[in-house]
């Protein structure tokens, strides 16, 4: 696997979420079934935007030392920018429009996610798992 950047395996997690996004986004309003909940669709946004920030945070690399808070804000800064160019994206899109409110629940989202990640050991130690595995699969350290 010496062909692969350790790095680019960090991005795909985030590369992956970022597509599926895209894909969600570029689909006419009158394609798209949700539920008849109140709200499920803000639901929707906020859990797939927590998704992102997670995996945002998985590639900061766990051997440079960056502030936590540092880590926090820049990925909920890189959350928002995202959903900012979801929403610009869907003004283009037959039957969808921009939402504000869309936009506040994907930022919902990333701080929903940081907020836990920020809080929980148990998460640190899942992410640093998941990164030993990678070093160990690519024989390099990913940092």
């Amino acid at each position: 696997m010496g062909f692969i950047s350790p790095l680019f395996l960090r991005l795909v997690p985030m590369l992956v979420v970022m597509g599926v996004i895209f894909y969600l986004s570029h689909q006419p309003g009158d394609t798209l079934y949700l539920p008849a909940i109140p709200g499920i669709d803000k639901v929707c946004h906020l859990a797939v935007y927590a998704l992102l920030a997670l995996t945002v945070l998985w590639y900061f690399p766990s051997g440079r030392q960056k502030p936590p808070g540092m880590v926090v804000l820049q990925t909920i800064l890189f959350c928002f920018i995202f959903g900012l160019s979801d929403e610009f994206h869907q003004s283009y899109i037959p039957y969808r429009s921009v939402s504000v409110f869309d936009l506040l629940a994907d930022l919902a989202g990333a701080i929903l996610a940081c907020s836990l990640w920020w809080h929980s050991s148990r998460l640190h130690r899942a992410m640093a798992s998941w990164y030993l595995c990678l070093v160990r699969a690519t024989g390099r350290n990913l940092s």
